[in-house]
């Protein structure tokens, strides 16, 4: 059974331009990384660390941990399937240029740099958008 075509074309990257094919990449790979090796974690987590989470911003420990697992896991997996992407860049780059600059007290050379990495990437998608092989490319030809 054939796919149907709006899947097909989404999944045909032998058509799509090399920026469409890298901002997936940087999507999907970032995206996925950040929500599945950091944030699933934390939500796993949650009954064992919501009273001793980091608290930089002083919002309490239960708030910074869903903060956390909020910009790591669901805007991490949102970008990744590149669904309301530019919208759920902002608390991924939030959360990261938190944990860079005050979990990790601005030492982005050193133990803060993988955080800068993923505000760095995140900020490229919001600035670039989701490209072509997205859902939000995929839900916007469909409802227009």
């Amino acid at each position: 059974m054939p796919l149907p075509r709006f899947v097909a074309a989404t999944l045909d990257v032998a058509h799509g331009t090399a920026a469409d094919v890298g901002l997936l990449i940087i999507r999907a790979g970032f995206g996925g990384y950040l929500s599945l090796n950091h944030g699933l974690g934390k939500l796993e987590s949650w009954p064992a660390k919501h009273d001793s989470f980091a608290d930089p911003l002083n919002v309490g420990h239960a708030t910074s941990l869903a903060l956390t697992i909020l910009g790591e896991f669901v805007c991490g997996l949102l970008i990744a399937l590149g669904l309301g992407t530019r919208l759920a860049a902002i608390p991924a780059i939030i959360t990261m240029l938190v944990a860079a600059f005050l979990v990790h007290k601005g030492d982005i050379l050193g133990d803060g740099e993988h955080a800068m990495l993923y505000a760095l990437a995140f900020a490229a998608v919001a600035a670039a958008g989701p490209g072509r092989f997205s859902l939000d490319a995929v839900l916007g030809k469909r409802f227009r």
